[in-house]
């Protein structure tokens, strides 16, 4: 009989602290385990936001450019500058054989800016300049992205 009750008492005590939870201290430890997990994760991703945005902008451009080379195909010129990209969407009143619209809205960079147009290029000068001023929103300072191979100075 002395075994049961010793049984018996040890179940109630299990019972007991099973009832109760997590003390304050695992909490805490947890609570510090996933704040060191976070700080890592959050330090790995913080850049991919702005390279996703670059190659976002730089995706665009390619497709504004395959588009300008229709254009240009199909009037035998690119756009002017004050035409600019509208002539994309809406046919010139000079150019008689427009096959567009080459893009169905006005393009926009992913920083909510239109793209820039330029023809003829100050940087690519063997064709158009298309290009964003990048997430500064100014000319140079080395976030312009364009259709250029090189950085422009």
């Amino acid at each position: 009989m002395r075994i049961r009750s010793t049984y018996s008492d040890r179940r109630s005590r299990l019972r007991t602290r099973a009832a109760t939870g997590f003390t304050l201290i695992e909490l805490l430890l947890v609570l510090v385990i996933l704040a060191v997990l976070a700080a890592i994760i959050v330090h790995k991703f913080s850049g991919r936001t702005e390279q996703a945005r670059v190659a976002a902008a730089k995706s665009d451009i390619a497709a504004i450019d395959l588009q300008l080379d229709a254009f240009e195909v199909d009037a035998g010129r690119y756009p002017s500058t004050e035409e600019g990209l509208a002539a994309l969407m809406t046919p010139p009143t000079t150019v008689k054989s427009w096959h567009g619209p080459y893009l169905k809205k006005p393009p926009i960079d992913p920083w909510g800016r239109p793209y820039i147009y330029r023809y003829p290029g100050q940087i690519n000068t063997s064709g158009a300049d298309v290009f964003s001023y990048g997430a500064d929103g100014n000319e140079g300072g080395g976030d312009d992205v364009g259709n250029w191979t090189t950085q422009p100075q």
